[in-house]
């Protein structure tokens, strides 16, 4: 039901041909389609990262060779759409009306998220964030704009999101082995 909810959501606004070109993306052209993806689910598409781990991708090489090749491609869009989210946040930082606006919501998501992430960011920093976005099948645009709403450090940032996604995919992994070990 979990990877339900975001499927559907991506069917709503439109965004199923995305997830089913990244379903059959293959040969080296396929690793494009994952980048843009990755990047894209960074800062704006509601999903799934994990799909690109589906990708019908034959590109001549061993499986480990395949899937460290996604996971690589897929870390690398996820943290340029990261960074990309990280700008937006900086820019949201100084843009007053759009503080306001979301403080007077119904929900005090400027409070709850800055008080979330500023847990994490005082017990753990860069390495709270790494950790939230390996967590399998989870949202992590909310961490992403969390945390880019609260930090200035690029670079960190950028870094943070890499290790995060390549994080989240391993875990990804290891899980559908243990699954299908236990079959």
């Amino acid at each position: 039901m979990d990877t339900l909810v975001p499927l559907l959501v991506t069917d709503l606004f439109g965004f199923e041909w995305l997830t089913r070109l990244v379903r059959t993306a293959t040969g080296w052209g396929g690793l494009l389609v994952i980048f843009v993806y990755s990047f894209l689910i960074a800062f704006a598409l509601p999903g799934v990262s994990e799909i690109v781990l589906l990708a019908p991708l034959d590109l001549g090489l061993p499986q480990w060779a395949r899937l460290a090749i996604i996971i690589l491609v897929s870390a690398t869009g996820k943290a340029a759409g990261s960074v990309f989210a990280f700008h937006i946040g900086q820019e949201a930082k100084e843009a007053g009306p759009v503080i306001r606006a979301l403080e007077r919501s119904r929900f005090d998501v400027i409070e709850w998220s800055q008080r979330r992430t500023v847990e994490i960011a005082r017990r753990w920093g860069y390495a709270g964030l790494a950790l939230a976005l390996s967590v399998p099948f989870f949202p992590d645009t909310l961490s992403i704009y969390a945390f880019a709403v609260l930090e200035e450090d690029y670079v960190r940032f950028a870094a943070a999101t890499f290790v995060g996604s390549m994080g989240r995919l391993l875990v990804t992994l290891a899980l559908s082995a243990g699954v299908l070990a236990v079959l």
